[in-house]
């Protein structure tokens, strides 16, 4: 009887409204909020303009106004929009529509590219009777709607804020101006259906919390524990992106801390944390005391003290413990063992072929490490120009200094004394099958000799086979790829 009387009284989820603290947007005005125009991209500032020129609307969106209300400086100023991608093609000459499951648009400039993107609608199950079973995972989501409809569609209240520069306020839906000032993560809506339409939302969730030192409210909280095996079924390619974003951050291992307390560690990287609790069964309460805590904790003092970090070093960071005990065992080919070991864990993350071959020589190098004879030297100087050296190293540093092992950390300063190579800007783009292209270089045209009477044309096939000297041919030194196979059989023998 009381569950009647309380369903009767109770707020249906029938429209939109149902979802907004503030259903017709509240306004805050400049004198009461801290964003200033002078500390907004101009070139975002003037797409608004043009946008409101056509008589469309037009805010910024998302974590770059976050982000200046909690006094901090934005990565990036997104735009979101009534315009249509179409629309917005039409206005702007210098843009490109992107995306399958959000179709965007990105509006290029010199040095950067600012995203816009179209109010979209509540997905239509939000206005349905929730059931457990069902299953809300969002593949395609390029419905347009209003403004209002486009906030109460998004993750946390704290990135559903508009900022509209022609009168220098702030249009609020969801109480994510309220929610900024308490420093609370909140998920807007019913946080179960938000995190089965979108099970990244967790990770950013925890993410959020860390980086901005805000709690997550206790409702979002539980929900997490509950739907943290909602992320097996999250595109592979999307969580690679998601760790790259975070090992960027210089605080992956309090990241990674936060996630291990939310118990979303176990799901996301299942294979390291079954280690970490085979070692110790309270490893969550004291996530920084494990070896893969002291490790990230060292990588991220190292990264603001200006060292490079690659992704390919923090996995093979966090990997470490699962082919530790293959350098202690002499049995089996060591390169087979390493593969063997990482292989399911390399297909249940998705990991390109490309980055799994890179990981292995990786780990293959690490006793390589430890010969320092000065007889080896031509070997060691061969070995320095490996393309996968400094990711090498840096492995073998990062895990010398966390261990305390005085010996490894001797033997890491021998090659670091003569380091100069850095990793490659593609190394960075862990994950990234699609990867541009260089251009082919077009040859130079041809000189074209007149024909003479004495044979001009037999003189321009002289001319043409002189370009290459045999004899050059034979100076050339051996491919990457054939001095790779050559040392690497010589290490592993």
């Amino acid at each position: 009887m009381f569950k009647f009387l309380t369903s009767l009284f109770r707020k249906k989820a029938d429209s939109v409204d149902s979802f907004l603290m503030y259903p017709e947007g509240k306004r805050y005005y400049r004198e009461t909020h801290s964003i200033r125009r002078a500390n907004i991209d101009e070139d975002a500032i003037k797409i608004i303009n043009r946008l409101n020129k056509f008589r469309y609307k037009a805010y910024l969106v998302g974590g770059g106004v976050r982000d200046l209300l909690m006094g901090k400086r934005p990565k990036d100023f997104d735009i979101v929009t009534s315009a249509t991608p179409n629309q917005i093609k039409r206005i702007f000459n210098n843009c490109r529509i992107i995306g399958k499951r959000f179709k965007i648009v990105h509006i290029i400039f010199k040095g950067k590219i600012i995203e816009v993107s179209t109010f979209r609608s509540l997905p239509e199950h939000r206005l349905e009777k929730h059931k457990a079973e069902n299953d809300y995972l969002i593949k395609r989501d390029n419905s347009f709607g209003t403004a209002k409809e486009d906030a109460a569609r998004r993750d946390f209240t704290i990135n559903s804020l508009f900022y509209d520069p022609k009168n220098d306020s702030i249009l609020d839906y969801v109480g994510g101006f309220e929610d900024i000032q308490k420093k609370i993560v909140r998920v807007i809506g019913d946080p179960d259906i938000s995190f089965k339409e979108d099970p990244v939302r967790m990770l950013r969730a925890v993410k959020f919390s860390v980086l901005l030192g805000l709690d997550i409210e206790k409702k979002t909280k539980l929900a997490i524990k509950k739907n943290r095996l909602e992320l097996e079924k999250s595109s592979t390619a999307r969580l690679l992106e998601e760790y790259n974003k975070m090992f960027r951050t210089w605080k992956t291992s309090i990241i990674f801390e936060g996630l291990a307390e939310n118990h979303l560690l176990d799901v996301l990287f299942k294979e390291p944390a079954d280690k970490l609790k085979k070692n110790d069964p309270e490893w969550r309460e004291h996530f920084m005391e494990t070896p893969l805590g002291k490790r990230l904790a060292v990588t991220d003092k190292l990264l603001s003290a200006r060292e490079e970090m690659t992704p390919a070093i923090f996995y093979s960071l966090i990997f470490y413990d699962l082919i530790k005990d293959l350098y202690e065992n002499d049995r089996g080919h060591l390169a087979h063992n390493i593969k063997e070991s990482l292989q399911s864990v390399f297909e249940r993350m998705g990991i390109p072929k490309r980055e799994q071959d890179n990981l292995v020589k990786i780990f293959i190098s690490q006793p390589r490490f430890q010969v320092t004879d000065d007889e080896k030297e031509r070997q060691n100087s061969f070995f320095k120009k490996k393309d996968y050296f400094y990711d090498a190293f840096m492995v073998y540093k990062i895990v010398a200094i966390s261990e305390g092992n005085e010996s490894a950390v001797q033997t890491a300063f021998f090659w670091e004394i003569s380091l100069r190579q850095r990793p490659k800007p593609d190394s960075h783009q862990f994950g990234q099958q699609n990867r541009k292209k260089e251009p082919n270089k077009k040859r130079p045209p041809r000189k074209k000799h007149r024909d003479r009477r004495s044979g001009g044309s037999q003189n321009q096939n002289q001319n043409i086979g002189s370009e290459v000297n045999p004899s050059e041919k034979n100076d050339q030194p051996r491919s990457n790829v054939d001095s790779l196979n050559s040392e690497s059989e010589s290490e592993n023998t």
